[in-house]
C-alpha cells in the first residue's frame, strides 16, 4: 500500500519501539489488567504487537491506524488484558483527530462522544447495577477524552498556522505598498524634475542653435542673455528640488509650491524665450475674483501650463500661444493653444515625457486629460491641450 511507503516519524519509531517493550516487561512480570478471559497467555501480546505496529503509521495514515487500533482493542478484552495497548490505542485516537482530515477531526470527538454514552447506557440496562456506569466511564477517558484533547490541540495549531499566514500576509501587503509608494515618489520627482528644467533647458537649446546658426553679434548677444537666464533659473529649480529631497524636516521652512499668481511671470519669461522663434505668448484668466482653489489644483494647472509653453517653445510654428483657465465651480480647466504646423529655424528635441506627465497629474487628482491637433475656428491647425481638474474631490483628499 502507499500508505506504508512513506518513511515513519522518528518520534513515532520511538513511541511504537518504547510502547512494545514495556509492554512486554508487563507481560513477563505478569500484569495484567483483567483475568478470566477466554485467551490466556501470550495472546495477550497480539493486540500489543499490533498498535505498537499501527504507532509507526499514526501520523502518515491515522483513519487506518484508528480503525486497525480499533479492532485491536475490541480484541484485547478477550485476553488478559495490556494497559499498554490502552495507552497506544488512546494515542491513535488522539493522532487520528491531531493529523486526519478535517471532516474526521470534527466526527471523531462525536462518534467517541456517543459511544461512550451509549456503552454506559447498554451496560446500565444489561447488568442493573450503578457500577456499569464505569465502564461508559472508562470507555470515555480511553476515546472521548484523547479525541477531544486531539481536537482542541488541533484548533490551537490551525489559529496558530492562520496568525502566522496573516503576518507573513500583512508583511507582504507593506511590502507591496512600500514598493507601490516608492515608485510613486520616483514617477512624483520625475514629473516635477522634468516640468521645472524641462522649460529652462529648452530656451537653451534653441537659442544656443540659434546663437551657433546665425552670424549676426546681435543676435547671438540676445541669444547668450537669454541662455544665462535660463541657466541661472533652472540651477535655482534644480537647487530647490535637491533641497526637498535633502530636507529632512527638522526646523527648516519648506519651500512654497508654485501657484496660479505665478501665471504672469511664467508667460513673460516663455515670451522672452520665443521672440526669436516668432512666439508671442497670451494668458486669459477668467476665473472670479478671490477663487480659492486647493493646493494640489493649483500646482497641476500651473505644471500643465509650464509643459504646455515648454513644448509650444520646441514645436510650434509662429504666431500666438494661449493659455486659458476657466473655474466653473466644480472643476478647473486649463487650456492652452498652439500654432501647428511646419516651424523654421532651431527646434529642440522632445521625448514625450511631459505629455505623460500632465496625464499623471490631472488622473491623480480625478480628472482628465486630452492634447492633439485640431482646426481652429479660423480654418488654422492648433494643437491644443486640455485638463479638466475636479476642485471638490481635491479638497475632500487634502
Amino acid at each position: 500500500m502507499n500508505l506504508f511507503r512513506r518513511r515513519p516519524h522518528r518520534h513515532d519509531v520511538i513511541i511504537a519501539v518504547v510502547g512494545l517493550l514495556t509492554g512486554l516487561a508487563g507481560w513477563a512480570l505478569g500484569l495484567h489488567t483483567q483475568g478470566g478471559r477466554p485467551l490466556g497467555g501470550a495472546w495477550v501480546l497480539l493486540p500489543l504487537a499490533v498498535t505498537a505496529a499501527l504507532e509507526l503509521v499514526r501520523r502518515t495514515a491515522p483513519r487506518f491506524a484508528l480503525v486497525t487500533g480499533t479492532f485491536a482493542i475490541v480484541a484485547d478484552q478477550f485476553t488478559l488484558g495490556s494497559v499498554v495497548t490502552v495507552l497506544m490505542f488512546t494515542d491513535l485516537v488522539y493522532a487520528a483527530v491531531l493529523y486526519g482530515t478535517p471532516a474526521a477531526a470534527r466526527r471523531i470527538p462525536v462518534t467517541t462522544g456517543l459511544i461512550s454514552v451509549a456503552t454506559a447506557i447498554g451496560f446500565l440496562a444489561w447488568l442493573h447495577k450503578p457500577e456499569a456506569l464505569l465502564i461508559g466511564l472508562l470507555t470515555g477517558l480511553v476515546s472521548f477524552a484523547p479525541a477531544t484533547t486531539g481536537a482542541l490541540v488541533r484548533n490551537h495549531r490551525d489559529a496558530a498556522d492562520a496568525a502566522t499566514l496573516r503576518a507573513e500576509q500583512t508583511a507582504l501587503l507593506a511590502e507591496i505598498d512600500r514598493t507601490q509608494a516608492v515608485v510613486a515618489e520616483r514617477a512624483r520627482m520625475a514629473r516635477e524634475l522634468h516640468d521645472m528644467v524641462a522649460n529652462h533647458l529648452s530656451a537653451i537649446a534653441i537659442h544656443s542653435t540659434a546663437a551657433l546658426s546665425l552670424d549676426d553679434p546681435a543676435t547671438t548677444r540676445r541669444a547668450l542673455t537669454v541662455i544665462r537666464t535660463n541657466s541661472v533659473d533652472g540651477l535655482a529649480e534644480m537647487r530647490r528640488l535637491i533641497g526637498l529631497l535633502r530636507d529632512s524636516g527638522a526646523g527648516r521652512t519648506p519651500a512654497a509650491a508654485p501657484t496660479l499668481a505665478g501665471l504672469d511671470a511664467l508667460i513673460a519669461q516663455a515670451r522672452t524665450n520665443g521672440a526669436s522663434s516668432g512666439l508671442d505668448f497670451a494668458l486669459d484668466d477668467s476665473r472670479p475674483e478671490g477663487a480659492a482653489l486647493p493646493a494640489p489644483v493649483e500646482l497641476a494647472a500651473y505644471r500643465i501650463v509650464q509643459e504646455s509653453l515648454t513644448n509650444a517653445l520646441k514645436h510650434a510654428s509662429p504666431g500666438t500661444v494661449t493659455a486659458a483657465l476657466a473655474h466653473t465651480g466644480r472643476a478647473l480647466t486649463v487650456r492652452v493653444t498652439s500654432p501647428y504646423g511646419e516651424r523654421p529655424g532651431p527646434r529642440a528635441p522632445g521625448s514625450g515625457a511631459g505629455l505623460v506627465g500632465m496625464r499623471e497629474r490631472a488622473v491623480l487628482l480625478g480628472g482628465s486629460f486630452e492634447s492633439g491637433p485640431e482646426a481652429a475656428d479660423d480654418g488654422t491647425k492648433i494643437w491644443r491641450v486640455r485638463a479638466e481638474l475636479p476642485i471638490q474631490e481635491s479638497e475632500s483628499t487634502t
